[in-house]
């Protein structure tokens, strides 16, 4: 079982009166930025100026810059740049103007993992991973709540690294929740898998081969949409409320007795072996390496692959259904 931190365990103390820089204001940089600061945290951002980002970091009170002053000083650098741009950041901004002693922070462990950023031995090297997207690690500060997080260290060049990053996660209200301790490798490799295998991957797949199977059975695509889209939400939010057992709980008997005998027909041996692939692609390093090739190499998999999607049936019919539903909020992209 996970080692769980709460407030009593996490004192802020090991950042006050101390600086800390957080590198991005976007998802992620945004809530950790004002989190901190409404902690009693000085908080230095560094963005790029005239972004959205930077735009949206003024208005929130920030007095955004480059990174070499940003970080000159902090006992704390937070990194929430996306994964493929942060280790030539690294490289040219960051680890030129790092000193002995100062902490690196992460909120995912893809980079340090993979070996793409190699801090020097006498920088501490460290994790707060929330549970959870920016918005709601903010929104959760504001009512008095927190987001639960995960706290990992890799490097402890000052015998204080893990004490600065149960600090941070305490700072942006992770303690009141729970911040569960596990390593840079552990949420790498989990995070890869569960966002391939199931939450990204594994449900949008599901997702357009039910709607296909549909459609090629002679069913309405706005039919379909409902049953194999629409409904998703209904069916999670019952399981992020109380689990596989309260959703069974909520529904109907037929719908239950459908689930138990026909789920592991579509999540069958073959399907875990190929998850067990994939878990394996992941820990060898070989989807990090594909995914930065890719990104160096322009993205034309990635831009070809999300136009095929973006241009779907399934797409063109979910835009129009949407605009039905006003409680929903559409967004479209």
């Amino acid at each position: 079982m996970a080692k769980i931190y709460y407030e009593q365990d996490a004192p802020i103390d090991a950042l006050k009166g101390k600086k800390v820089a957080v590198i991005g204001y976007g998802s992620q940089g945004h809530a950790h930025s004002q989190n901190l600061r409404d902690s009693g945290i000085e908080v230095a951002v560094a963005e790029l100026k005239g972004t959205d980002n930077y735009k949206l970091a003024k208005e929130h009170g920030f007095q955004p810059g480059p990174i070499a002053p940003a970080i000159q000083g902090a006992a704390l650098i937070i990194v929430t740049l996306p994964d493929e741009v942060q280790a030539k950041v690294y490289q040219t901004e960051i680890a030129p103007n790092l000193k002995p002693g100062q902490t690196l922070g992460f909120c995912h462990g893809f980079n340090i993992h993979f070996g793409y950023i190699k801090p020097a031995a006498n920088i501490n090297v460290v994790m707060i991973a929330p549970k959870g997207p920016g918005h709601l690690v903010r929104s959760e500060f504001e009512k008095g709540g927190g987001v639960p997080c995960l706290v990992a260290v890799q490097q402890d060049a000052s015998g204080t690294a893990l004490q600065i990053a149960l600090a941070w996660g305490n700072g942006i209200g992770g303690a009141r929740a729970g911040i569960l301790q596990t390593t840079f490798k552990e949420e790498t490799e989990t995070d890869l898998f569960g966002e391939q295998a199931v939450l990204c991957g594994g449900l949008s797949s599901l997702i357009k081969a039910g709607f296909e199977t549909l459609i090629e059975a002679g069913y309405q695509p706005e039919i379909a949409y409902f049953e194999c889209v629409h409904e998703v939400k209904l069916i999670v939010d019952l399981i992020y409320q109380g689990g596989i057992s309260y959703m069974r709980y909520s529904i109907s008997n037929t719908a239950e007795y459908g689930d138990m005998t026909r789920g592991p027909r579509i999540i069958n041996e073959q399907t875990r072996a190929e998850m067990k692939k994939i878990l394996h692609e992941i820990t060898s390093g070989e989807f990090a390496k594909e995914w930065v090739a890719e990104y160096q190499s322009g993205l034309k998999k990635f831009n070809e692959l999300y136009q095929k999607d973006y241009n779907s049936q399934l797409e063109q019919v979910g835009r129009k259904l949407r605009k039905m539903m006003k409680w929903i909020q559409a967004k479209e992209v």
